[in-house]
């Protein structure tokens, strides 16, 4: 049944088109589109909104499938998972996942959907766990994962995106002395498996990765990276221990190694892992740690491009200071940095960034590793911390207010 629902899932991978935007970081969960034939000039008259419509408050990014655009709101009190016209801006429908979730850090939903093509899958900032039927917005089931499993709500919520695998979805739970992450079915929501250890919950996202040879989960806790089989089976950890258990990015595959980073001045490392009969062996190929790492994500996961990564270093406690940074993906060591660029987040397509800056900035530059180049840059938004997303020429993006989606065709 297992690996059914693993051919199901490369199936349902392959039949997505270039214009879907559908989970957390893209079509394969590492920052990147395929799409083409997008902006290679700033234009002359700045970037054009092809609409603008009111939204909610919330962290959630926006999810893309099949020309509808889903993203988690917060309005009235309720959390909302929102479906708009991806070409429009029109709502299709909305549902009131649970009520309001509120956090000195920030207020509203976190979690990025995760979309197939009859599902979208929300997870509010409590830990409750809605699929959605993707056309009409009615529910087909919930869990209140935090009270099933007797966890515990993360100090700034619940962020972590749900991962869709086959016909299993994958979250995290909450539960420091007990149930750290479960999966149930797609279609209807029954529990399938639940997996134990004792690790404050963290923020990054779970990832579907091949690792020494065999396809595993990888987990990113607030204390430690751990790879599971795809039934929940602890295979392997490493220790990694971030302040506040802030662990937020998700791990990503350097030529078959993990690369993983934190902020709160802590760092980056790139870890090769083998399997000899049933050990696993853990080396670092390359760290760098503390006040002088060359490269520390606070929440935004580093892209990955041609064997170098570019992302952000966030200097000190909660990053005050801000560099934006290029290395060299196999050494770690750098080679270009803009310093005090600010905080943003960024994704990747057609030989480019498409960044958004908390101080409501959108950045376009290419992806160098010689020097930084900048095509332009634009006030669009009040400020947000998420990336954008990329569905047909449209970079969609949000605030505390408004959904926004911005022409970058190149026509």
């Amino acid at each position: 049944m297992l690996i059914r629902a693993l051919t199901l899932c490369l199936l349902t991978v392959t039949a997505l088109s270039a214009a879907d935007w559908p989970q957390h970081l893209g079509p394969l969960r590492t920052g990147h589109s395929p799409e083409k034939g997008l902006i290679t000039t700033w234009p002359a008259d700045g970037l054009k909104n092809a609409w603008k419509v009111p939204g909610g408050v919330g962290m959630s990014g926006i999810a893309v499938q099949d020309s509808l655009a889903v993203t988690l709101i917060q309005k009235e009190g309720q959390q909302y998972a929102l479906a708009l016209d991806a070409n429009t801006g029109d709502t299709k429908w909305e549902f009131a996942i649970g009520p309001e979730y509120n956090n000195p850090m920030g207020n509203g939903p976190r979690a990025f959907p995760a979309l197939t093509s009859t599902r979208a899958f929300a997870f509010s900032g409590q830990g409750i766990l809605a699929a959605i039927s993707l056309k009409t917005g009615k529910l087909h089931w919930k869990h209140d994962t935090i009270q099933e499993h007797q966890g515990e709500v993360a100090d700034y919520g619940m962020a972590a995106s749900p991962l869709v695998i086959g016909n299993v979805v994958v979250i995290t739970t909450g539960h420091k002395n007990g149930v750290a992450i479960a999966a149930y079915s797609a279609e209807e929501g029954k529990p399938q498996w639940q997996t134990n250890f004792p690790d404050s919950v963290g923020y990054s996202c779970p990832a579907l990765l091949e690792v020494a040879g065999e396809k595993q989960l990888v987990v990113f806790t607030g204390t430690h990276l751990r790879g599971l089989s795809l039934l929940g089976d602890p295979l392997w950890k490493y220790e990694y221990i971030t302040p506040y258990d802030c662990n937020i990015v998700t791990p990503q595959l350097i030529n078959g190694d993990i690369f993983i980073s934190s902020g709160e001045d802590h760092g980056a490392v790139r870890l090769k892992i083998t399997k000899s009969e049933a050990d696993y062996t853990i080396q670092e190929v390359w760290s760098s740690q503390g006040r002088t790492s060359v490269m520390r994500n606070e929440w935004q996961t580093s892209i990955l491009s041609q064997g170098h990564l570019f992302g952000f270093d966030n200097i000190g406690g909660a990053g005050p200071i801000t560099n934006l940074h290029c290395l060299n993906a196999k050494t770690g060591e750098a080679l270009w940095k803009m310093p005090r660029f600010g905080k943003g987040n960024a994704i990747a397509a057609d030989g480019k960034l498409f960044i958004s800056m908390m101080d409501g900035n959108v950045i376009i530059a290419n992806l160098n590793q010689d020097e930084y180049q900048e095509l332009g840059r634009q006030k669009v938004t009040r400020g947000t911390r998420q990336a954008p997303s990329l569905s047909d020429g449209l970079l969609f993006l949000r605030d505390d207010e408004s959904i926004y989606a911005i022409d970058i065709s190149g026509n």
